[in-house]
């Protein structure tokens, strides 16, 4: 459903590009005709713009540290870069185009579940998966659906991607999930996933603790985002009876000081576990640091396991 509607969205505003110069080419308003087509096309990147004089904004006195201009500017660069990527090609029109990496030979390896974010689809994890399918590790990406229905409902989906890595490799798997996809799967391992072992689980702009934003949020999963709301004091409380008093000793959590969509910053970590800073990048941009994608790997290779397990 999401990837349809992305391409609906990206041909729409580049036929309507179209026409606009078309129309005002013709009478030989060319001023107009590119100044409007490259506003229909490039008009997300002021919006952008907006979403990190609002988080500047509303940085307040949240305890992480407050980001520079040059610093804004440099994450805004790079969420204009990574957005159309990600929002007008692979998850419209690449969604499928990179299988999950399953077999006979992912025995004995540690595997990863990859979930995604609002208004994403598992086209947002297509560098992940393709590197994960180089060094031939076992991988599972899923879709989260209804796209605009309650996060609860997606602890089925979750279940049944960490269940079939485990099967397929005899290992419990590695967790990786992206801003809302963080939520979805806590929700899951306070729920019907609270019995299964994980490796570990990492999150990436994830709003723990809500996000100022999803105050605007007119959906289900939207509005179970706000900050102080129901839904995420109901998901605390069921974390504390289901995984005891520090729930989050097995989660490591990546933020930004310039994350356009959580912010203020802190609200994507949580109290105990490995709360991991990158400076100077936007929410999207932030799946794809070299840090993050590293620090899956330690995981992966089983050193950092190996550490907790002798440091107990």
């Amino acid at each position: 459903m999401l990837a349809r509607l992305q391409q609906a969205t990206t041909l729409g505003l580049l036929a309507l590009a179209a026409a606009w110069f078309a129309w005002f080419a013709a009478r030989e308003r060319w001023g107009w005709a590119i100044l409007g087509a490259l506003l229909i096309v490039l008009g997300y990147a002021l919006f952008l713009g907006v979403e990190m004089v609002l988080l500047a904004w509303q940085h307040g006195d949240d305890p992480s540290p407050r980001a520079s201009a040059a610093q804004l500017l440099r994450a805004w660069w790079g969420e204009v870069r990574t957005a159309p990527q990600v929002f007008c090609w692979r998850q419209p029109f690449r969604s499928q185009s990179l299988q999950d990496l399953l077999g006979p030979e992912s025995a004995g390896h540690t595997g990863v579940v990859l979930v995604h974010g609002f208004v994403c689809n598992r086209g947002l994890w297509n560098p992940w998966m393709r590197e994960l399918r180089r060094r031939g590790i076992p991988h599972v990406a899923v879709n989260l659906e209804p796209v605009f229905g309650s996060i609860d409902a997606y602890a089925p989906r979750i279940d049944a991607a960490v269940r079939q890595v485990a099967a397929a490799t005899g290992r419990p798997p590695l967790v990786v999930a992206h801003s809302m996809g963080g939520l979805a799967v806590r929700g899951w391992w306070a729920g019907c996933g609270a019995g299964t072992p994980l490796a570990r689980v990492i999150t990436i702009g994830s709003p723990h603790a809500g996000t100022w934003l999803a105050r605007f949020g007119a959906t289900h999963n939207g509005r179970q985002m706000r900050r102080g709301g129901d839904w995420l004091a109901e998901l605390a409380s069921a974390e504390r009876q289901t995984r005891g008093a520090q729930p989050y000793a097995s989660f490591t959590c990546f933020y930004s000081h310039c994350d356009n969509i959580v912010f203020p910053p802190s609200t994507a970590t949580l109290p105990g576990a490995d709360n991991r800073h990158v400076p100077g990048c936007a929410h999207v941009d932030l799946v794809f640091q070299p840090a993050v994608f590293s620090e899956a790997c330690r995981w992966l290779s089983g050193a950092a396991r190996e550490a907790a397990s002798s440091a107990r």
